[in-house]
């Protein structure tokens, strides 16, 4: 960036096409998980986020709310692996 001028009269928009950025990540999952070492990393992160308790008695309530964060993730992974299959 040189000086003013540059934020006045900014290059030409980037457009990004979200739809198919989001196939493309899907498909990346579907690419990476999909397969034999893949499917094991998965089913090892499903064991140790998605299947275990989140609420455990006399732990802080935040602890439910971080635990359902890793759920989440996972879980995130595991439908963009199905929509890319889909597709």
């Amino acid at each position: 960036m040189a000086g003013w001028d540059d934020l006045e009269e900014p290059e030409a928009p980037i457009k990004h096409d979200v739809g198919q950025q989001r196939e493309d990540i899907a498909r990346l999952c579907l690419r990476v998980f999909g397969g034999g070492d893949g499917k094991k990393i998965l089913e090892w992160l499903h064991s140790v986020y998605v299947d275990v308790p989140i609420a455990v008695p006399g732990t802080d309530s935040s602890h439910a709310f971080f635990a359902e964060g890793q759920r989440n993730v996972i879980r995130d992974i595991e439908a963009r692996i199905n929509q890319a299959r889909k597709i």
